[in-house]
């Protein structure tokens, strides 16, 4: 039955796009994000459903949408950069087999955001693709969060819809991805036109946003609690009552406490002692590896190039009994451990030359959004949108790359689909302002006053 509604939606959506051939481009986010073939028993898994919808969005847009405003932005031309260093480090790579594997998703990721930005040509474009990402992530979201409700999750236990611990669906990822997308559902809930506004839209978006703040708790993924954090800190930047706010924040934190399950409260309390935490010190361990790795292969070893480290932690654990405290240390020996941080990731794989342009792009992108924030910010009518638009948007960065600190998700699709309606939204700014620089200014009334004089 799931099988049914999976290809009737699919089906339908590919119709339409058959008359409007953006809901191509749509209809890859969706399979993209949530992956439906992976969550079908029959027909969608055994057909390349992904390049089907790929080659229909592309072909789509060559064949019927309009070109007069192509343009190329900066960060499209160093994200084909990467995409073709990315290509020389593979067909080098340390190990070729695991980096050929890695490969034949991650051009994918970056091919599609270097497209996307061509297709967005008006607010409606944009805001449907916002849509879209926030409602195939939130699929995942909405059903982890009622498991968290109904058994309380657990780390390494929650099941988000699949048995595959990949993409969105593996636990520190869906966790920032999903308190990253908390500022653009409520730019949505607030100035979306496709859903108007109304109470059910904005219920709706509450609902989710809860959802979407019970994933780390879920996942006990500590990283969910740092994005939290963030998240927290970024939304008084535009608090009218920072006090109230404040105050607001702390209470609820400390309210919800009571209600949190003792298994996530227990993982939390582990970002205090890194030297107990075998994750942790594994995690420091391996980003230390990655740095003289890098040191020794500046250009990088190719994906996969994290299976050649061997290392070793050692785990400092303290015991206190009355006035006696204990401390009894003991070395863990790992190889092969993933990098766990898309900054190491980078700097393992692509060398210094790929985490350059990663940080530049992400730096770009950062300062632009900065910049149309303050330059709309006190527009209305028409315009009001674009400054909450470029905040959320930059906030999104913000959190998803503190996140990265602590997730290998350097080549992950979702960051550069965001990322690609920045450059998209952007260039559509670019565009409202040279139309609005052609208008004749408007009649002055006391100038035309003192000319009949």
């Amino acid at each position: 039955m799931r099988d049914l509604a999976f290809i009737g939606f699919l089906a339908g959506l590919l119709a339409f796009g058959f008359k409007r051939p953006f809901l191509f481009v749509l209809a890859y986010i969706y399979v993209d994000t949530v992956s439906p073939q992976r969550l079908s028993y029959y027909l969608l898994n055994s057909i390349p459903l992904s390049m089907i919808v790929a080659i229909l969005a592309i072909g789509g847009w060559a064949i019927a949408d309009r070109k007069d405003r192509i343009a190329v932005s900066v960060r499209q031309g160093l994200m084909l950069l990467l995409l073709a260093y990315a290509g020389v480090t593979t067909f080098n790579a340390d190990f070729p087999e695991d980096a050929l594997e890695k490969w034949d998703w991650a051009w994918k990721a970056l091919v599609f955001a270097i497209f996307l930005p061509f297709t967005l040509r008006s607010k409606l474009r944009i805001e449907a693709v916002l849509l879209f990402l926030i409602l195939s992530a939130g699929s995942i979201a909405i059903v982890g969060g009622i498991k968290t409700v109904l058994s309380g999750g657990g780390y390494g236990v929650l099941n988000l819809m699949v048995d595959n611990n990949s993409g969105l669906y593996e636990s520190s990822t869906i966790s920032t991805i999903a308190i990253a997308l908390i500022p653009i559902i409520l730019w949505l809930a607030r100035f979306g036109t496709i859903f108007p506004p109304d109470w059910r839209v904005k219920l709706f978006a509450a609902g989710l946003i809860f959802a979407c703040l019970l994933i780390p708790i879920g996942t006990e993924a500590r990283t969910g609690l740092v994005c939290i954090a963030v998240l927290a800190i970024l939304m008084l930047r535009d608090a009218r009552r920072r006090l109230l706010y404040i105050g607001g924040a702390a209470f609820l934190g400390l309210a919800s406490i009571p209600f949190l399950p003792s298994s996530f409260t227990s993982r939390m309390e582990t970002i205090q002692n890194v030297q107990a935490d075998q994750s942790a010190g594994t995690r420091l361990a391996v980003w230390a590896w990655t740095w003289d790795y890098a040191k020794a292969h500046p250009l990088g070893g190719g994906f996969g190039a994290y299976r050649s480290n061997r290392i070793q932690v050692q785990m400092v654990n303290t015991q206190t009994t009355g006035e006696v405290q204990i401390v009894t240390t003991q070395t863990e020996a790992d190889e092969a451990r993933a990098y766990h941080s898309a900054y190491f990731e980078m700097l393992g794989e692509q060398g210094f030359p790929g985490l350059i342009l990663f940080l530049l792009i992400h730096g770009i992108g950062l300062v632009r959004m900065e910049v149309l924030r303050r330059r709309y910010r006190r527009d209305t009518g028409d315009m009001a949108w674009v400054s909450p638009l470029a905040t959320a948007l930059q906030h999104f960065q913000i959190i998803y790359l503190v996140g990265a600190v602590f997730v290998g998700i350097a080549f992950q699709s979702f960051g550069w689909l965001v990322l690609a309606v920045q450059i998209g939204f952007d260039l559509h700014c670019r565009h409202l302002q040279r139309v609005a620089a052609k208008r004749p200014p408007a009649p002055d009334p006391a100038a035309e006053g003192w000319a009949a004089r």
